[in-house]
């Protein structure tokens, strides 16, 4: 659906992507993750066409996207990080002149900006003025543009910038609810939980060179991992020790609880085992998984939020 091909993009001596690569499958919703400044939108801006590489190639659908080539804008949408809309005009105002701008005929625009209006949850309030709703709606109603000509794919960067829990995840249902009809959404962000949430394939990118590619499981496999067994203070003292016997590493925490690592040679189903058999409550045990924060910190040694 997507490839993209040793892309280089530099502005002055700041070189922005240095040879990035990247494959996106038909139906695929594939998440771009790094910290600000990484390159994750200058990338997204190319795929959309408003910024022209300066080495490489992009095809959709083995069509190369050609530097001023306008013929592929009928297959992509596009959501801005920075909301784009009319702010004086109302919502249906709003979608009428950006449908306009796709040359999508009167009657069909309209349907579909009915259709859009409700699936964004908006069609109470599409004869009030942009200006005066939240962040939410705003971002909603940029989503909905995008959405006007019916396109395969979707690109967003950073949707949920500066919006409420729950307009967030009206988005997210959403975007999965598109996702699940077949659209094709890339989607950029520095916030691991969406990822996590949302993509069934990840790429995480910094310094403009993408730094590890694959599904979550994929990405989580490259991390060296020791396995900890953290039971909380309250746990019958007893109990933690019976269980925790067996073990070589056991140490008190600053919080009043206690901490088993393993080593390759222990399995945590000998601890499972006994704690059952001691009677030790599952509510007192906590298992320490790989995250997406310590890949990252674990391959460029600096934070996913800076």
């Amino acid at each position: 659906m997507i490839k993209i091909q040793d892309v280089k993009k530099a502005y002055g001596k700041t070189q922005a992507l240095k040879g990035v690569n990247i494959q996106v499958k038909s139906g695929d919703f594939f998440g771009l993750l790094g910290p600000n400044g990484a390159g994750k939108s200058t990338l997204i801006h190319i795929l959309s066409g408003y910024l022209n590489l300066d080495e490489g190639s992009v095809h959709f659908d083995d069509r190369l996207r050609k530097r001023g080539d306008n013929s592929l804008s009928h297959m992509i949408g596009f959501v801005p990080q920075n909301v784009a809309l009319y702010e004086e005009c109302n919502a249906w105002e709003n979608l009428m002149i950006f449908g306009g701008m796709y040359g999508i005929p009167k009657k069909r625009l309209e349907a579909r900006a009915s259709e859009i209006l409700e699936r964004i949850q908006l069609t109470d309030r599409c004869k009030e003025r942009v200006s005066r709703f939240s962040g939410g709606m705003k971002r909603r109603l940029n989503i909905g543009a995008a959405l006007l000509h019916e396109p395969k794919i979707l690109l967003c960067d950073e949707p949920t910038v500066g919006v409420d829990p729950h307009s967030r995840n009206a988005i997210f249902e959403f975007l999965e609810e598109l996702n699940r009809q077949g659209v094709t959404v890339v989607y950029t962000t520095h916030y691991m939980e969406e990822v996590q949430r949302l993509c069934n394939r990840i790429g995480i990118i910094d310094h403009g060179k993408l730094i590890a590619l694959g599904t979550l499981n994929e990405l989580l496999d490259l991390l060296p991992y020791e396995e900890e067994i953290r039971l909380a203070e309250g746990a019958p003292e007893v109990a933690v020790k019976a269980a925790s016997a067996n073990f070589s590493s056991v140490e008190s925490m600053e919080d009043g609880g206690t901490l088993i690592k393993l080593n390759a040679e222990e399995k945590l189903s000998d601890f499972f085992k006994t704690a059952e058999t001691v009677g030790l409550s599952y509510r007192y045990i906590r298992l320490r998984q790989p995250t997406l924060e310590a890949l990252f910190l674990h391959l460029t040694g600096r934070s996913l939020r800076d």
